[in-house]
């Protein structure tokens, strides 16, 4: 599969998906997830039942991440680090959109 022909949907907020799941939706293997969740770069991975999961941000981190090394050939701890600062400003452009609402 082509990444232009990869499904993006809504992303439903506190929805968990599995590892495979994720991997599916981001075309990488299943390990390469397990390998950064190990590594702590998805600080909000829980192991439910002895199954790994992530929520939709983890799906939103892991296609940034797999984004970055790919195309820039990031290390994956840069790959991180740049997925948090992405974060952070999606956190900061909601709260400011927020605040134009009032």
């Amino acid at each position: 599969m082509l990444d232009d022909e990869i499904l993006i949907g809504s992303l439903i907020e506190d929805s968990w998906l599995t590892i495979e799941q994720v991997a599916a939706a981001c075309t990488v293997d299943p390990d390469w997830l397990l390998r950064h969740i190990e590594d702590g770069l998805f600080p909000n991975a829980e192991s439910i039942a002895g199954v790994w999961c992530l929520s939709t941000t983890g799906l939103l981190r892991a296609r940034r991440m797999r984004e970055l090394e790919r195309d820039f050939d990031a290390v994956p701890e840069l790959a991180a680090l740049v997925a948090d600062l992405l974060e952070e400003l999606d956190d900061l452009r909601t709260r400011v959109g927020d605040r134009r609402l009032r």
